[in-house]
């Protein structure tokens, strides 16, 4: 069974839409028979998708920090849950136990991991699959910073063959299945 690693919110201040489309998505994973890797929270959209994921019939994977299950904040209801002691080994864990990834609208937790992943890809260390749900153009502003990090040289335009972006969430599993890993021009960390 293949594992997709969701980065998303915590927060329960959300507005409704983004929980209930974290939650179809959940649905989306279990339809497709993958199994969910996620922060292992109860909360947000985190709970949202994980329920999604359960509800469908799917199997949903956990990965969270100790400090987070003293309160009480973990999904009890996920059929694998691992506790890590900081959140360096959870990003590792979700990383290491997923052949895709997809980013949920989110907060500062979300988007570091996030571009973590997308570091890892440029530098070639990561060949899976990644993909930005841009729900409701949450993510515009930073895919504009993105173009002009390329108009600006920081870095080259094989950046974009890095990830993909989803507008609905039909379009997520037929961008994840039709991925093909595009080499970049991060040539510095090659020996020679």
């Amino acid at each position: 069974m293949k594992s997709l690693c969701v980065y998303c919110a915590s927060s329960d201040r959300l507005e409704p839409k983004y929980s209930g489309m974290a939650e179809m998505v959940g649905a989306e994973i279990a339809r497709q028979g993958w199994a969910l890797v996620y922060g292992g929270g109860k909360t947000g959209l985190m709970g949202a998708v994980a329920r999604g994921t359960k509800n469908g019939g799917g199997k949903v994977i956990g990965v969270i920090p100790e400090f987070m299950k003293a309160r009480e904040l973990e999904f009890t209801e996920a059929d694998e849950l691992i506790s890590v002691i900081t959140m360096r080994e959870r990003k590792m864990i979700m990383e290491t136990r997923s052949d895709a990834f997809l980013a949920l609208p989110g907060g500062w937790g979300t988007l570091e991991e996030m571009l973590e992943i997308l570091t890892l890809a440029h530098l070639e260390v990561l060949h899976k699959p990644i993909v930005i749900f841009n729900q409701g153009g949450y993510y515009d502003d930073l895919l504009r910073m993105f173009d002009r990090v390329v108009e600006e040289r920081f870095m080259r335009e094989t950046i974009r063959g890095k990830y993909a972006v989803a507008r609905t969430i039909g379009e997520i599993f037929p961008l994840i299945d039709g991925w093909k890993h595009q080499p970049g021009d991060a040539k510095w960390y090659q020996t020679r």
